[in-house]
């Protein structure tokens, strides 16, 4: 994965929060909160936290005498979560998630929302969240499904690479959907360490207002943004209009309504 690819920072953050929010993120947010408190936890830590869209839905969702600490590497992505309201009552912390700064088995719940694919060592990563949870502890995570099964990502991909045919930008492909070999991600689960792994396929709909909303949550609000801008003066306003045409082509020109899939893990201790 190239470095760029965990570049979220500049305008990235808000726009990031604003356009794919709701339109690919807060249903699979949800979900993992309800997984979450399902488990019953003392104290749960989040990595990979990102703009807090889990870290929201756990505070909503949790009793106020669970502790939730939320990390991510990323500190502009860190500090836009943190300034949110209604999570008053989260430690946040700066933090790696291939070395995590806390003692074995301090959590009962280790949960991630779409980050494990941004780990350059996601064997480390999976033996540090196992190492920090409590014996019967749970580590939650998702993981979106292929490309082909994400219609919004999917249609953008496409435009971009008709526009760019000759270097084509696949961040949305390469990494976001990179990682969804369920049994290949349950493996090194077990190799991590953890006892016993479920997993669970979950379909969505992805829904936004119009076109325009995923061209520019898709184009400038990933680092897709980085590899668009790179082929030139102006190249991010003109993909971004071609994404929206080629959404509307679509879903039509009003309100669209995509399928979106993802991998649901849990990995107890």
């Amino acid at each position: 994965m190239a470095e760029q690819d965990r570049v979220f920072a500049g305008s990235i953050p808000a726009i990031y929060e604003c356009y794919l929010g709701p339109l690919i993120f807060a249903g699979y947010a949800a979900d993992l909160a309800r997984r979450v408190a399902a488990a019953v936890p003392r104290r749960v830590l989040e990595t990979a936290a990102g703009t807090g869209m889990v870290t929201r839905a756990m505070a909503r969702a949790l009793p106020a005498t669970v502790e939730i600490i939320a990390t991510d590497l990323n500190q502009p992505m860190l500090d836009y979560a943190a300034a949110q309201p209604g999570v008053e009552r989260v430690t946040w912390r700066q933090a790696d998630a291939q070395a995590l700064p806390f003692p074995d088995g301090s959590f009962d719940v280790v949960v991630c929302q779409f980050g494990v694919m941004f780990l350059p060592d996601r064997a480390t990563g999976y033996r540090e969240a196992r190492r920090v949870l409590r014996p019967g502890g749970r580590f939650l995570f998702n993981v979106w499904d292929r490309i082909e099964e994400n219609e919004p990502a999917d249609v953008v991909t496409a435009a971009l690479g008709a526009m760019f045919p000759d270097d084509p930008p696949r961040f949305l492909a390469r990494t976001p959907h990179g990682y969804h070999d369920a049994a290949a991600i349950t493996d090194a689960l077990r190799q991590a360490g953890f006892s016993r792994i479920e997993t669970e396929t979950v379909a969505k709909r992805s829904r936004a207002a119009s076109p325009r909303d995923p061209a520019i949550g898709f184009c400038q609000g990933t680092p897709l943004r980085g590899e668009i801008e790179a082929r030139g003066p102006g190249c991010l306003e003109e993909a971004t209009d071609a994404a929206e045409a080629a959404v509307a082509a679509r879903f039509g020109s009003g309100p669209i309504d995509g399928k979106i899939q993802a991998h649901i893990f849990t990995a107890f201790v």
